[in-house]
């Protein structure tokens, strides 16, 4: 992007800021997968609020559904490319387009940018004066930590991760306010020299009234059987850091005692869905596992009121103990009242407490997740307890509204720095 420079502190002296927002992401959306959520929560909520949001993403699949809000104009963006890198460089080019023809010739640039990754976010932190007058860096995932588990063969290419590496630290320094959805994305963070003050912590959240509650399942009057078996539920994408193998192994130790099922929603890679279907035939229970493509959120709900258990087998990696996350299948279960077994780690800590919401069991093993589903069905009313408490959880802490109410506030404070900021300037002062 390139405008003719020639203003103070080497902003282009003719550019006016206006109040736009502009959103980018370099994700499919509208779409079934966890961060569309997170996008039409966050969109929409500062479009009721602020009204001028340009939200650019990649353009949808032919059949996702349609998606509009208040005061949001969304601008899908078409992607070209065989591999990843030829698609962030064509995302990047048609934003590069779109940004010049909507504020480039009128000499304006957005109050706001907001990204969520490098992959859109690198060319507005490198030229942030040309783009817009505040950056928001939502960060939901880091690729120097990330990628190799969606692309193995990049874990060893030291060159690109430092490229990456390089690239985060770019954003990170441009950005005037960052999001993260967990402390422990917060502390990975601070390691890395970022500066505290710039840092807010706004998890996820669930839609309270499309994951309605529902009663667990009374084991003593409803023991498993043949004709009822456990219903276990995995939803989510089949990456390695999922512990979706975990969920496998645990499946066939069930299986062992107890009829069960074990249902598996969501995206897979070819290999991914090679190697868990391999793993099911190897353990023998290939006929006791469902695959079911992504579903929409209303699909998703009706599946959690259909199923006994809900797994996040999530593993013990650098992606989910150093990165970090804040998994959305933890609150949906939470919020469904489905009993929910996960793995104790600090990510899932910040969401619910062993015995009290959930039962929460050692990362990587299928023994555990077994041994907490038997130990559901034997003990008298503990679903139940569970199913409560953790309804009850969500309520009090997790509603989408509660994250968007904190996001909107965010954009206030910094709306009110860049006009303290602006009054210096015509002051003199500066």
């Amino acid at each position: 992007m390139s405008f003719d420079h020639g203003g103070r502190k080497g902003v282009p002296h003719f550019m006016q800021t206006t109040d736009d927002i502009v959103s980018v992401s370099f994700d499919r959306f509208p779409a079934a997968k966890g961060a569309a959520t997170h996008i039409s929560a966050f969109a929409s909520a500062l479009g009721e609020q602020f009204e001028r949001v340009h939200l650019l993403t990649v353009e949808p699949l032919l059949d996702a559904p349609q998606w509009s809000a208040k005061g949001v104009i969304h601008q899908p963006l078409r992607v070209d490319g065989g591999t990843l890198f030829e698609r962030v460089i064509s995302f990047q080019t048609r934003m590069w387009h779109w940004w010049r023809h909507r504020f480039g010739a009128l000499g304006t640039r957005p109050r706001f940018a907001h990204f969520r990754s490098i992959f859109e976010g690198f060319p507005i932190a490198r030229d942030k004066a040309q783009f817009c007058d505040r950056i928001i860096y939502e960060v939901n995932a880091l690729p120097s930590i990330e990628l190799k588990y969606h692309y193995p063969n990049v874990a060893d290419d030291r060159e690109l991760l430092a490229k990456l590496r390089e690239q985060e630290r770019v954003c990170l320094e441009a950005a005037d306010r960052i999001i993260v959805v967990s402390e422990v994305t917060r502390r990975h963070l601070l390691s890395r020299g970022v500066d505290d003050s710039k840092i807010e912590l706004i998890r996820n959240g669930v839609d309270l009234g499309l994951f309605a509650y529902h009663e667990a399942r009374d084991w003593s009057s409803s023991p498993p059987s043949a004709e009822y078996p456990i219903r276990l539920l995995y939803s989510g994408t089949m990456s390695g850091w999922q512990g979706v193998a975990h969920a496998i192994d645990a499946l066939a130790l069930l299986n062992r005692d107890v009829p069960v099922k074990l249902t598996l929603v969501g995206p897979a890679r070819p290999r991914q869905r090679k190697f868990l279907t391999e793993l099911a035939w190897r353990l023998g229970v290939s006929d006791h596992l469902h695959w079911q493509d992504a579903v929409d959120q209303p699909q998703l709900a009706a599946l959690h009121a259909a199923h006994d258990v809900v797994l996040s087998p999530l593993t013990r990696c650098d992606r989910n103990c150093d990165q970090g996350c804040c998994p959305l299948k933890v609150l949906e279960a939470l919020s469904c009242g489905t009993p929910l077994v996960a793995s104790d780690l600090e990510v899932v800590r910040e969401l619910c407490r062993n015995d009290e919401h959930a039962l929460l069991v050692k990362p990587n093993s299928g023994k555990s997740i077994k041994d907490a589903v038997l130990r559901l069905v034997a003990s008298p009313g503990l679903a139940q307890t569970l199913s409560l408490a953790g309804r009850r959880h969500v309520e009090q802490h997790f509603d989408w509204r509660r994250s968007q109410a904190a996001l909107c506030d965010l954009y206030r404070r910094a709306a009110t720095d860049v006009r303290m900021r602006d009054r210096v300037y015509d002051s003199g002062l500066e």
